[in-house]
């Protein structure tokens, strides 16, 4: 009988085990992503910072892909803010998802201490 509960205990603590890796791994990627998205956000902002010391009707090349595109400084402006604000809703998203994974690593150790205890109850 105990051999069969004991078992079970070793199958759920791997099982969990393995939950708790899976969850600190994607914790890590989304840190990664989050500084990357940073990074992306002070490059714009110091993109935006040096084309307006520019007088205004000077022409930019904007780079799109492999190539780059005769453009007005405004338009270029104006792009630059939108790739901020759209890293800025990424940031906000991927916090969001690491709260959520934070609290999942909890929740798997708090398992985990139970599993314990019921073991050492058991014995």
């Amino acid at each position: 009988m105990s051999v069969a509960v004991d078992e079970e205990l070793k199958k759920a603590f791997s099982e969990l085990q393995m939950k708790m890796i899976d969850s600190k791994q994607k914790i890590k990627l989304t840190d990664m992503q989050v500084e990357s998205l940073k990074r992306q956000i002070a490059h714009s902002t110091l993109t935006d910072q040096e084309i307006g010391q520019l007088p205004e009707g000077t022409r930019v090349y904007e780079s799109a892909g492999r190539m780059f595109l005769l453009s007005d400084v405004k338009s270029v402006k104006e792009g630059l803010s939108k790739k901020q604000e759209n890293c800025s809703m990424k940031i906000k998203s991927l916090e969001n998802n690491k709260e959520y994974l934070e609290r999942s690593v909890k929740e798997s150790e708090n398992n985990l201490r139970e599993l314990i205890t019921q073991k050492k109850g058991a014995n």
